[in-house]
């Protein structure tokens, strides 16, 4: 790295092993006061995966390990590591290009959003009670990103086509390393597109959505860590309402007879619910914690469409 040492020499002398290490990086986690929420929410997690990657280690290893001593060379990369997550503030899926979803590995990098919806949840009870019984033939991830949320989507229905759209050629080009990765490459295909625009003549069983929706005040006062995310990805609008407010106008025509739209929109959810208090919207809780996803059936979507 070209920036200027952000430790000494004697740092390397007096830590030897993957704990000491892990110890290290906490200490300086909570001096630099880095923001936890791109997969963990703790020093001690975020330090540990961040350790054990930079000397490509899985985060799951036996705990014995961790008193191995590093080489020098081990030493440098970790240290590295350290640097880019505490002065560059950049997000530890960024660093180690992993991110968990649905209990899945996905690749990512700055092209991408790091997977983090509460969707996940919803995925693996196959969206129950909310989709309707029966096959699931054909599935649309818009705004897909990374691709984790289609991805996902087809291991919970084997039999299902999954599309992943986005405008992004970048973050298509990303879905399509994850396509790969997971061996899905006959059942889920990666479309470029502004919301539906190039998706004329399909039709859905299912739609889910994490459309860009952090609106202006909440974008102006994240954390710095979020700075390194595309920002395409995160803010629509005023409100963080201009995508959603296309997908609900749009959506009904993608959907089958018997349809579901699901779509996330964070805390923009208030705005939503000020801007179409008539919606027949059901807002769905989450054990694992989160908030803003709703589901609408496409009948729904058809019968208030001249009010959106």
């Amino acid at each position: 790295m070209s920036d200027q040492p952000l430790f000494s020499n004697s740092v390397k002398n007096e830590l030897h092993s993957l704990r000491d290490y892990i110890r290290f990086a906490m200490s300086q986690f909570g001096e630099h006061r880095v923001y936890f929420g791109h997969g963990t929410d703790n020093a001690w997690d975020e330090a540990t995966q961040l350790v054990l990657a930079a000397v490509h280690l899985p985060w799951n290893i036996n705990p014995a390990v961790l008193d191995g001593r590093l080489t020098e060379d081990e030493k440098e990369r970790v240290l590295d590591f350290i640097k880019l997550r505490t002065l560059r503030r950049k997000p530890l899926p960024y660093i180690t290009h992993e991110s968990w979803f649905c209990e899945l590995p996905f690749f990512v990098d700055e092209r991408v959003l790091i997977p983090r919806s509460p969707i996940a949840e919803l995925i693996q009870s196959e969206f129950a009670p909310w989709l309707r019984e029966g096959s699931v033939d054909r599935i649309l991830d818009l705004c897909t990103g990374s691709g984790c949320i289609g991805i996902a989507c087809a291991y919970a229905f084997p039999e299902a086509e999954v599309d992943l759209a986005d405008i992004s050629k970048g973050a298509l080009d990303v879905a399509n390393i994850n396509i790969e990765k997971h061996e899905m490459i006959d059942r889920v295909h990666t479309i470029e597109s502004d919301l539906f625009s190039d998706l004329d003549g399909r039709k859905y069983d299912l739609i889910v959505s994490n459309p860009p929706y952090v609106d202006e005040a909440d974008l102006a006062s994240m954390p710095d860590e979020y700075s390194h995310e595309p920002e395409i990805a995160l803010g629509s609008g005023s409100d963080g309402l201009d995508i959603t407010r296309r997908i609900l106008r749009e959506a009904s025509e993608y959907l089958t007879d018997d349809g579901l739209l699901v779509v996330e929109v964070g805390n923009s959810e208030v705005h939503l619910m000020e801007t179409y208090p008539e919606l027949p919207l059901i807002w769905l809780e989450f054990e694992n914690g989160g908030n803003g996803v709703f589901t609408i059936t496409a009948q729904e979507l058809r019968a208030y469409r001249d009010s959106i």
